[in-house]
This record gives C-alpha cells, sequence and structure tokens, in this order.
C-alpha cells in the first residue's frame, strides 16, 4: 500500500463516520411550509435552484439579483412550482445601500423574516494574482461587506422569529486555493466573522442559527465556464447542493460540507498533513492551460 492510501483511507473512515453524524437525518418539508425567505444570487447557479426547491416546500421567497429578466423568469417558475408568493428586487451588491432597500421589502411585505440565504457573488478572474489591490477592495464590498449589511438590517426581524443565517461559503474560506487569491479572501473573511457572530449571539441568548456553507466545486455555469479548462475534478451537482443548504439551514446546523466526503477529507487533511494538502491541490491543476 502506498504512502497516499495509506494516509487516505483512514481518513475516508474518519469523514464518513463525521458525515453520518453531521448530515441532515430529521428534515421535514413542513419546517419550511409558509416560512419568509430571502435568498440573494437567486437569478443563476446554486442561488436558483434553492429558490426552486423553496417554492415546492410553500415558502414566501423574496429574491435578488443584477439581472432583473432573469429573476422574472425565476418567480414565474416559483409560483408555477407552489411558492406561497414570490417576488423580487434586482440590484447590485457593489450599490451599498442595495442590502438595505432588499431587507427593508421583506419588511414592508411581510412584516418579519424567518431565514436570510446569502448567495451573491461579485466576478473575479482565474488566473494568478496580477496585483490589482482595487478588484480586491471591490469584491471584498460584493462577497462580505454586503453580506454583513444584510445581516445587521434583517437582524431585528430575525431575532423576533428566531430565524436562520444560511452563509454560501466555499472550500476556497479554509484553503489557501491558488488562482482565485482575491475571492479566497472574501470567503475566509465570510467565515471568520460569521463564525465570531456566531459565538456572540450564543453568549447573548439570540437564537439565531448560523449555518456556513462549505461548497467544493459546483456544476453551475458560470462555475465550469471559468475554470473546468485547467481543473482536473469533476463537479458535484447544483441541484442537491442546494437541497442540503435549505435542509441544514432548516435544521439549525453549524456548517454543512458539500460534497460531504470530499471536503471531509481535505479538512482533515488540512489539521494534519497541511502541506502534503498543498501539493494535492497543485496537482490538480493543468497548469499548462492557465495563462498569464
Amino acid at each position: 500500500m502506498g504512502p497516499i492510501l495509506k494516509i487516505l483511507i483512514p481518513l475516508l473512515g474518519l469523514a464518513l463516520a463525521y458525515y453520518l453524524y453531521s448530515a441532515p437525518e430529521n428534515f421535514n418539508e413542513e419546517m419550511l411550509r409558509g416560512k419568509r425567505v430571502i435568498v440573494t444570487g437567486a437569478s443563476s447557479g446554486i442561488g436558483e435552484q434553492m429558490a426552486y426547491h423553496l417554492a415546492r416546500m410553500e415558502t414566501h421567497l423574496l429574491l435578488t439579483a443584477r439581472t432583473e429578466a432573469k429573476l422574472q423568469k425565476v418567480v414565474e417558475r416559483c409560483l408555477e412550482l407552489g411558492a406561497a408568493s414570490a417576488n423580487y428586487v434586482s440590484g447590485s451588491m457593489e450599490d451599498t445601500m442595495f442590502p438595505d432597500v432588499v431587507v427593508k421589502e421583506a419588511e414592508n411585505t411581510w412584516g418579519g423574516l424567518d431565514m436570510l440565504i446569502l448567495n451573491h457573488i461579485g466576478y473575479s478572474y482565474f488566473n494568478y494574482f496580477d496585483g490589482d489591490v482595487g478588484h480586491v477592495r471591490k469584491l471584498l464590498e460584493i462577497n462580505f461587506l454586503s453580506y454583513v449589511a444584510m445581516t445587521v438590517s434583517a437582524l431585528p426581524m430575525l431575532k423576533e422569529s428566531n430565524g436562520s443565517i444560511v452563509v454560501i461559503s466555499s472550500m476556497a474560506g479554509r484553503i489557501g486555493t491558488p488562482f482565485i487569491a482575491p475571492y479566497t479572501a472574501t470567503k475566509f473573511a465570510l467565515e471568520g466573522f460569521f463564525s465570531s457572530l456566531r459565538n456572540e449571539f450564543i453568549m447573548e441568548k439570540v437564537n439565531v442559527s448560523i449555518t456556513l456553507c462549505v461548497l467544493g466545486y459546483i456544476d453551475t455555469e458560470n462555475t465550469v465556464r471559468a475554470v473546468s479548462h485547467a481543473v482536473r475534478d469533476k463537479p458535484a451537482p447544483k441541484e442537491e447542493c442546494a437541497l442540503e443548504i435549505i435542509k441544514s439551514g432548516a435544521l439549525r446546523q453549524r456548517e454543512l460540507h458539500y460534497p460531504p466526503w470530499l471536503v471531509g477529507n481535505l479538512l482533515l487533511l488540512q489539521a494534519i498533513a497541511p502541506d502534503f494538502l498543498d501539493s494535492l491541490i497543485r496537482g490538480n491543476y493543468k497548469v499548462e492551460n492557465i495563462k498569464r
């Protein structure tokens, strides 16, 4: 047995045990029927799929993204699927006032909020870091600061409903990942902020859950287009990913790892053999296909 297998086989067992322990087991769609839910980044990808799952569960939906035409189509489909109600607010999270606009719309429409799903991201490149500090600053505004702003705006309603915050993060928020340095920085920021906030909620006896969703490579159109030429891995399905996110939020879990076997193993490797993990990560890229 080679040295890599000697490391990976026990890790697989530990990851499986962890997954079986932590996987959502008692989820029932009734948990979400009639709940009032905001989903950001809902015009495509995982956000769109979450909207469809939530619609089938007969929730009230408020969706947001940049592109109004796409949002209109998603809302129409949600109503067809059985949503208790579905509306949208289009706009860009580059606008520092937009998070408040979205939350105010929920307050005016429903008078409250049960779940806030933060999923949107700004555009970033897949390549060697080019030294553009302005791009990092802009991405932090969209991928991090707007998450904080929406949470602050929504918190009074979430406290009243004993609600939930679901934050879509990434393996890139736990492990330094090449070719996406600005994006990775924003995900590390999310992980730190919301982990700290969770502890403060517990200390202050605030009954609002925070679920951090640590995702691997998912087959969204934008992600596949950006990285498929240079990554050896196969992407996991966005439809299943979206459903697991919803389950974890409804069950008020601390974290979701998806796909569980991959994320679990990588995090275990990070803890016990970080240099070996870095070498595995570097070997997963077709560097010859990445041009500066």
